[in-house]
């Protein structure tokens, strides 16, 4: 076997942070995550422990060039790799006993590991989520905008974002936020902007730390009541334009395959598409 497993994020980082680092926009999750779980601590996800690897072709000589990341109860994420890489993925995680929900990747390297773990396994493999990644090109104001203006979200938004951080989640089948600490990061961080109108929050988005000159757009919420009045639009322009001042090179959001009214807002907004990704969940017999 050519991965290397291991429960330590100072050993992963150590091994493929260099490899991470190369490709920021590719390896955004897996960079973001790590950077999530080292600030805010190994549950940051789950109280399981995550679970890392890095694959080398031949030798421990050979530089890195594949990795991934498991925080349960999630599925892992992983990075591009080589097709061999992939089916070593499946023999490695079956030898150390990480019992993986399923797989989130690019489509190619989604579907290889599927593939080998089928093959290993038998049982199912299910699509989660169709994923689509954008790039922002040039930012393209919404256009009428809808009244009111975007502000940072304060200390005094706290219980308001817990709220819609945990109504986002439901909404694309995620664990809801464990604990405050990932919304008080965001706040902290000024990671967080809120669209209001009459003095009264509509709409979020937030973004990731930039990390190696790339960032993402994420979350971007509005509750139901108030959908298509144009906040969400109003509120990515602000989040996107105010990544950029920071002097951010790449800025990206994902967008669900299945929401066209979503992929069609970013589009507009100047988000061009990068490459598909696909959630994929296992099921055994």
């Amino acid at each position: 076997m050519t991965w290397t497993t291991t429960r330590n994020l100072a050993d992963f980082e150590a091994a493929a942070g260099a490899f991470l680092r190369s490709r920021p926009a590719a390896h955004s999750v897996l960079l973001s995550v790590t950077s999530s779980l080292r600030s805010l601590g190994a549950d940051a996800y789950g109280a399981a422990a995550p679970a890392f690897g890095w694959w080398r072709r031949r030798s421990g000589r050979d530089p890195v060039g594949a990795a991934f990341v498991w925080t349960p109860p999630r599925t892992a994420l992983l990075s591009p790799m080589p097709e061999e890489a992939a089916g070593e993925l499946v023999e490695t995680l079956a030898a150390q006993r990480l019992d993986v929900p399923g797989v989130n990747a690019g489509r190619a390297v989604a579907e290889a590991v599927a593939g080998a773990w089928q093959r290993r396994h038998g049982g199912t493999v299910t699509t989660g989520e169709r994923l689509r990644l954008y790039r922002l090109d040039e930012l393209i104001e919404p256009s009428p905008a809808p009244p009111g203006a975007a502000r940072r979200a304060r200390p005094a938004d706290r219980d308001l974002l817990l709220d819609w951080f945990t109504a986002f989640a439901t909404e694309i089948g995620d664990p809801p936020p464990r604990d405050g600490r990932a919304v008080d990061a965001r706040i902290a961080g000024g990671r967080c902007l809120l669209w209001e109108t009459d003095g009264r929050p509509v709409s979020m988005a937030g973004h990731t730390p930039p990390l190696c000159g790339a960032a993402r757009v994420a979350p971007v919420y509005t509750p139901p009541g108030l959908r298509g009045r144009g906040y969400a639009g109003a509120v990515t322009a602000a989040v996107s334009h105010a990544v950029r001042a920071l002097g951010t090179q790449e800025l990206l959001l994902f967008a669900d395959l299945a929401n066209p009214t979503s992929n069609a807002l970013y589009q507009r907004l100047g988000y061009r598409p990068v490459e598909d990704h696909l959630v994929l969940e296992f099921g055994r017999e």
